[in-house]
């Protein structure tokens, strides 16, 4: 069932209802003079205050696996083929078995409210217009229920484990009763890593007004109206999981103490044992543990080091990603997520062996300078890269891109 039609039969239309995503033509015209993801990344920096931008923006500690993930696109090398008729491309592919636009989807992120009022469910409807699979952050401002009722489209749930295992299944639950695809369980987050911008910017847990940051909020006008309109946005998948939290800063304070450090394979197959449809694992650097999960039956795994924001010194997920295809390759789908910004990008993940690549601060940053229209002209970037990087390279369709593509150095 998708999600439109759960929506259908809890009552609601099966076209989606209106978006509680605001949306600014003075915004989304500044968007069309972005040709590329780091112009929005730009435009999302000159918006927002530091401190938020930043907590986006920010990676763990020395920040070098933020700098690896991007550094690992840029040393591939392809050798494109020439002379093959490209005059027409097919961008199109399967992601979990399911027809995909592009061979990508929208990863979770959390706390984009705080960015653009109601920015997940306008990345959520970016997404779908995109005909691409978004996934709904448990720690998302927008609630399982309304990005159902107001997206559409292909939705995936991304699931944390909190120590009360009942609070979990109780958010899984309703992603199933809402016709969500997917269960994406992210397992890279044991405890959360030490993100040293936020500490600098005074926007550290537990989260307090300060001289330094009334004074960097006050510098960014446009946000505050936003925020004093829309009004500060709200975890809504979680706002009951902190009943005694007077803030959204301490129930995220509060709820990132929940996380289940104990979480184990054992939990995983409870976990798989209990969730009907199509589940994916991310934050997967290691062939041995991608052999597992694929013995365990689940369908997909996520190369990822959560863009860079736990371990700080862990793999390049690119530079992960070819022994664990070789490890699991026909057993089950592979994605790799973090570093991605261009659309040759996308070829050169699949040259080494991806189903297909997750976006998430490209998107991100879209959705910071102008909501869902930011989030749609990140998309377009880079389907139009895609679509150019493809005839550039001698391609025709996704599944003409091999490792025969590679320069031999990149093999």
């Amino acid at each position: 069932m998708t999600a439109a039609s759960a929506a259908n039969a809890a009552g609601d239309s099966a076209i989606p209802a209106a978006s509680s995503c605001p949306d600014s033509r003075r915004a989304s015209a500044r968007t069309l003079h972005a040709w590329n993801v780091e112009d929005l990344r730009r435009l999302a920096k000159r918006r927002l205050p530091r401190a938020v931008f930043d907590f986006f923006d920010g990676a763990a500690e020395d920040e070098l696996t933020l700098a690896e993930n991007r550094a690992a696109f840029e040393r591939v090398r392809l050798a494109p083929k020439m002379l093959t008729g490209v005059a027409q491309v097919d961008t199109s592919a399967a992601i979990l078995g399911h027809h995909s636009e592009l061979p990508v989807a929208v990863g979770p992120t959390g706390g984009i409210g705080f960015g653009w009022p109601f920015a997940d469910v306008g990345v959520a409807r970016a997404a779908a217009n995109a005909g691409v699979p978004y996934t709904l952050s448990t720690m998302a401002t927008a609630s399982i229920e309304r990005i159902a009722r107001e997206a559409g489209g292909r939705l995936w749930f991304q699931a944390y484990v909190f120590r009360q295992r009942d609070m979990t299944m109780s958010l899984i639950e309703r992603a199933r009763t809402f016709g969500y695809e997917a269960l994406m369980v992210t397992v890279d987050v044991p405890v959360g890593g030490k993100r040293e911008r936020d500490f600098r910017n005074d926007f550290a847990i537990r989260f307090r007004f300060t001289p330094k940051n009334v004074i960097d909020f006050a510098s960014r006008p446009g946000w505050v109206l936003s925020v004093l309109r829309y009004g500060m946005p709200v975890l809504e998948n979680v706002v009951g999981l902190a009943p005694e939290a007077k803030t959204t800063a301490e129930i995220a304070s509060s709820v990132g103490q929940f996380w289940d450090a104990g979480f184990d394979w054992d939990g995983l197959a409870q976990m798989r044992d209990r969730w009907p449809g199509k589940m994916l694992v991310k934050g997967i650097l290691r062939a041995d543990d991608a052999e597992r999960l694929a013995a365990m039956g689940i369908d997909a795994v996520v190369v990822s080091n959560h863009g860079g924001r736990q371990l700080d010194g862990a793999v390049a997920a690119l530079d992960a990603l070819p022994p664990i295809v070789r490890a699991v390759k026909g057993r089950m789908n592979v994605l790799v997520d973090g570093g991605v910004r261009r659309g040759v990008d996308v070829v050169k993940a699949l040259a080494l062996g991806a189903e297909g690549v997750m976006l998430g601060r490209a998107t991100l940053y879209g959705a910071c300078a102008a909501g869902e229209a930011g989030a749609a002209r990140a998309l377009a970037i880079l389907r139009d890269e895609l679509v150019r990087a493809m005839q550039l390279s001698g391609v025709r369709s996704v599944g003409e891109i091999g490792a025969d593509l590679l320069a031999p150095q990149a093999r």
